[in-house]
């Protein structure tokens, strides 16, 4: 049960907000409410791969880590229709969003304020032409999932969500000042 002095102060609050014209009203609840950056991820793996498979990785500015194909949506974008996008973009590799599927899970909520959503989907590498453009990507390559290069933390911490690279099996996976 609320105290009575507080459900009192609610309710003049209530009041006095509701008396507000609806654009101040909705620009109070924008600033009172928790924004997040969304974005979509690709995991593209290697069709034709034996063992463990392998991974498309893309080592972009600065250039010290790899990381995946992913980008933040446009405004309205169906986050699948991003992450194809996004894939084209900086890999070359152009599907239809129809050849993407969800991952499990399918939305990272990371600490820092934004929202991954991941998709996944295989292509063989032997046949598929991958065009990176040099400026937002230096370099795509196809990575042994056992043998990965150094990636960012970001992705690490992704990748960890599916039991891929070096912080496998750690849950929650964890951020920068947690790593060693």
């Amino acid at each position: 049960m609320i105290p009575r002095s507080r459900a009192t102060g609610r309710a003049l609050f209530y009041q006095a907000f509701y008396r507000l014209p609806l654009p101040v009203r909705r620009r109070l609840v924008r600033l009172a409410v928790p924004k997040y950056i969304v974005g979509a991820v690709t995991l593209v793996r290697d069709s034709e791969a034996t063992g463990a498979g392998r991974l498309l990785m893309l080592r972009q500015p600065p250039g010290k880590g790899w990381s995946l194909p992913a980008g933040l949506l446009d405004r309205g974008e169906a986050p699948v229709v991003g992450a194809a996008r996004e894939l084209f973009e900086e890999s070359g590799i152009r599907l239809p969003p129809s050849r993407l599927r969800p991952a499990v899970p399918n939305a990272i909520v990371h600490a820092k304020g934004w929202v991954d959503t991941v998709f996944e989907t295989e292509v063989p590498a032997s046949t598929t032409e991958l065009a990176v453009d040099g400026a937002e990507v230096f370099e795509a390559a196809w990575h042994p999932l056992d043998d990965l290069p150094k990636l960012t933390w970001p992705t690490a911490r992704l990748l960890a969500y599916y039991d891929i690279g070096p912080l496998a099996g750690q849950f929650p996976p964890p951020v920068p000042d947690d790593l060693p």
